[in-house]
């Protein structure tokens, strides 16, 4: 007994379309752990700046990031 050709072609289309979706599951981990390595780099740099601007202008100050305006913190 053998597949008929219309089976036989359904069947390899089926398994085509199921390695190319396993292939961009693949892509979009790759692409994915790319991104997480960017967010810990601009982690990282923001920590430093964040560092540099706490020596700059006091560990109790509070900085507007829309105007720049630094202020002390509010004490309770």
């Amino acid at each position: 007994m053998k597949l008929s050709e219309t089976d036989l072609e359904r069947f390899h289309n089926a398994q085509e379309e199921f390695a190319k979706a396993k292939m961009t599951l693949g892509d979009l981990e790759l692409s994915k752990q790319k991104v997480f390595k960017q967010v810990e780099v601009m982690q990282e740099k923001f920590k430093v700046i964040e560092n540099e601007m706490i020596e700059k202008y006091g560990e109790d100050s509070t900085i507007n990031m829309k105007t720049g305006e630094v202020t002390p913190k509010a004490k309770q």
